[in-house]
């Protein structure tokens, strides 16, 4: 059986090589050829000799997730369907968005294929919980719509982890996944520049804060009260909100960074300007900002809010001295949006069917 190389580390690729009775060096190559040149097949791996290549042909395998569709949205992003290798004979796919702006592209990706913590405004909800992805398919996201796009990158990547499923809830694997993309000889991308988002699983932030190697980190807040949150996050249950805020005081912040707390404004349900004092006294201890988001349309029994009150939410919480950002989301025509992540099929015209390409390799 070959050995899957895709989500290694560089110290796991070069025991790999060892063992095949390769120098151990040879696994840095290897490294660096996957995670900063994009060489998905081994007859494109030039630093490595042409023998070595042929015996990894042989021994080993770049599994790249499938394409299975590509749904490009009006304002330029593109939704990328792949289809995951089956586990106990149960198909799985999972979700990523590509989102280009000036100067920047951002790719949200996802952590496991749907999604266990039942948030009630969140699509990807619907699914449950399919499975937990590994190392290799989380950073695979990242690694195709780069690859596909390179021709048209701008300078900076930015990644965030807000795709489908709880990254806490599958800590190993996002890990793996997070420190070969902030390795300057993996990926490159800067701390700064990569982005967890929880629904507030609190051992899991206490972990994280133990990491040398991390991501920074975004919690989804989307209430004022636990009697609010609990309707909203059954997780809050489990973790209510003196405990999640309780951790979030804790967690060692680095010079340059601040907690991001995400608020999906819901009409009608958590947008009042009692909800918007509420919050600003939830957060005054904490070095933090807020990123207000309207929520996008779906089959469930919401509504988005009205501009005034995202306004004035907005206008209080700067007010009360908490920096504050309302975040519009991306790809909304194409289901791509936060929380809109629930494999839903669109059409069957020429944006859809036209891009339904195949993964190449």
């Amino acid at each position: 059986m070959k050995t899957e190389l895709l989500g290694k580390s560089r110290e796991e690729l070069r025991e790999f090589c060892a063992a095949l009775g390769e120098p151990a060096y040879r696994g840095a190559q290897i490294y660096h050829a996957l995670y900063a040149e994009r060489k998905f097949v081994f007859g494109e791996m030039s630093n490595l000799p042409a023998a070595l290549r042929a015996r990894l042909e042989e021994t080993a395998s770049v599994t790249l997730p499938a394409v299975a569709r590509r749904y490009p949205s009006q304002d330029g992003s593109v939704r990328y369907l792949f289809a995951l290798r089956s586990e106990n004979g149960r198909p799985a796919s999972v979700e990523a968005v590509f989102m280009p702006s000036e100067g920047r592209q951002t790719i949200c990706i996802s952590t496991q294929a749907g999604c266990a913590v039942d948030c009630h405004f969140c699509l990807t909800a619907q699914l449950g919980l399919i499975r937990n992805l590994t190392a290799g398919e989380i950073v695979a996201q990242a690694l195709v719509p780069l690859e596909e796009q390179k021709a048209a990158l701008a300078p900076r990547t930015n990644v965030v982890l807000m795709g489908q499923g709880e990254p806490l809830l599958n800590f190993e694997a996002v890990m793996a996944a997070v420190r070969i993309l902030l390795d300057e000889e993996g990926v490159g991308l800067s701390p700064k520049h990569v982005t967890l988002s929880t629904s507030g699983i609190v051992p899991g932030i206490e972990r994280l804060a133990k990491e040398k190697v991390r991501p920074k980190l975004a919690i989804s807040l989307n209430a004022s009260n636990d009697e609010q949150r609990d309707a909203l996050m059954p997780i809050n249950r489990k973790y209510p909100l003196a405990a999640l805020l309780e951790a979030c005081g804790k967690y060692p912040l680095r010079p340059w960074e601040r907690l991001t707390f995400e608020y999906v404004l819901l009409g009608g349900v958590n947008d009042s300007a009692e909800d918007a004092r509420r919050t600003a006294r939830l957060l005054a201890p904490l070095k933090c900002k807020v990123n207000l988001i309207p929520w996008n349309p779906g089959e469930l029994p919401y509504r988005e809010p009205e501009e005034k009150n995202v306004g004035e939410f907005q206008r209080i919480l700067h007010e009360k001295g908490v920096p504050v950002f309302v975040r519009y989301s991306r790809g909304r025509d194409v289901m791509a949006a936060c929380g809109q992540l629930a494999l839903v099929e669109i059409g069957s015209g020429p944006a859809a069917a036209g891009n339904a390409q195949p993964e190449a390799r």
